[in-house]
């Protein structure tokens, strides 16, 4: 058994214990009540039995027992409906903070479940590409295939390191972002000229307009646009195209990425900027992925004081278009 899943059993088993302690209190708060209501009835009824019904002050005494009940009555639903807000308000903030937890616990070993795999498989094909390289005599157009796939799967690597390494410097809030005057055009054309050599299988197409600017980090941006472009390429059908848009219009400047995979469920399309958060569809369960890249995707937006949006694609997909303000 692994810590990871020991911590959450243990959560789990402590969850269940405090709503059995909760539910515990619940009913004693509720036999409080009824037993205090009941004790003040008899004691009413006790003291009306005192009283002489040829007193002068009977009725007068009558009455005041009775004011003197309902007093006591709203006297114990009030403090018990404090008690009981009190309580069910805690409840549901440790609801909360556990159940939080629970799935920060669950995202977290799903992640390391994936950045495992993400990082063996490059290795491994890295280490039996160099192995073949030095122990076999291949042709020119072997060895350059073999060298290309090696490549395609060091920037791979390279890629989930820096990702990585991102995603910790922005949650320490080590990262110092730096401004300076960018051709947008000019990146967006070199990401999508790298995707075109890392993926010669795959049909993506461009409609960049030329000559725009943007003030921010271009390291940033670069890896902002190569996580939305990979994560197209990576939740579609080879067959299917991927297309990168830059437009301006009205001083409105719009980077998309659109792709004609199987979509996302409108349930999840907030959540998938969430960190290490991975749809449940079937595309995306056979699919590479930490679910670091659109985390650190919406970061970088936010760090330009751009948005991100999510929106289906037509006739089917996803458009993820992230929107500069000048």
């Amino acid at each position: 058994m692994t810590f990871s899943s020991f911590k959450t059993k243990r959560l789990r088993l402590i969850f269940v214990v405090y709503w059995i302690l909760l539910v515990y209190i619940v009913v004693a708060l509720m036999y409080w009540f009824i037993a205090l209501n009941r004790q003040n009835r008899q004691m009413i009824q006790f003291e009306t039995e005192q009283l002489k019904k040829d007193s002068p002050d009977y009725y007068n005494a009558i009455q005041q027992l009775t004011s003197a009940e309902k007093r006591k009555s709203i006297q114990y639903i009030g403090e018990g409906s404090i008690f009981l807000l009190l309580i069910l308000t805690s409840a549901a903030f440790i609801y909360r903070a556990v159940r939080r937890q629970l799935i920060s616990t669950q995202q977290q070993h799903n992640f390391m479940m994936a950045i495992t795999h993400e990082l063996k498989t490059p290795i491994a094909v890295t280490k039996l590409n160099l192995e073949t390289l030095q122990k076999r005599k291949l042709d020119e157009t072997q060895r350059q295939k073999l060298l290309q796939n090696t490549i395609q799967e060091t920037n791979r690597l390279n890629a989930l390191c820096n990702n990585m390494l991102l995603a910790s410097q922005i949650e320490a809030g080590g990262y110092s972002i730096t401004k300076e005057e960018i051709n947008l055009s000019d990146l967006a054309d070199e990401c999508v000229q790298d995707f075109i050599i890392r993926f010669p299988q795959r049909r993506i197409d461009k409609a960049i307009d030329d000559n725009i600017f943007v003030n921010g980090d271009r390291l940033l941006l670069q890896m902002g646009l190569n996580n939305l472009i990979d994560n197209a390429i990576k939740y579609s059908a080879k067959e299917t195209p991927v297309a990168v848009w830059l437009k301006e219009q009205n001083g409105k400047i719009s980077l998309s990425v659109k792709d004609e995979g199987k979509g996302i469920d409108d349930i999840e399309k907030k959540k998938v900027f969430d960190k290490y958060y991975r749809t449940g569809n079937i595309a995306t369960k056979g699919a590479k992925g930490t679910g670091l890249g659109l985390y650190l995707t919406k970061k970088i937006a936010q760090q330009h004081k751009a948005v991100i949006l999510l929106k289906d694609n037509i006739p089917q997909g996803c458009n993820f278009t992230i929107l500069f303000r000048q």
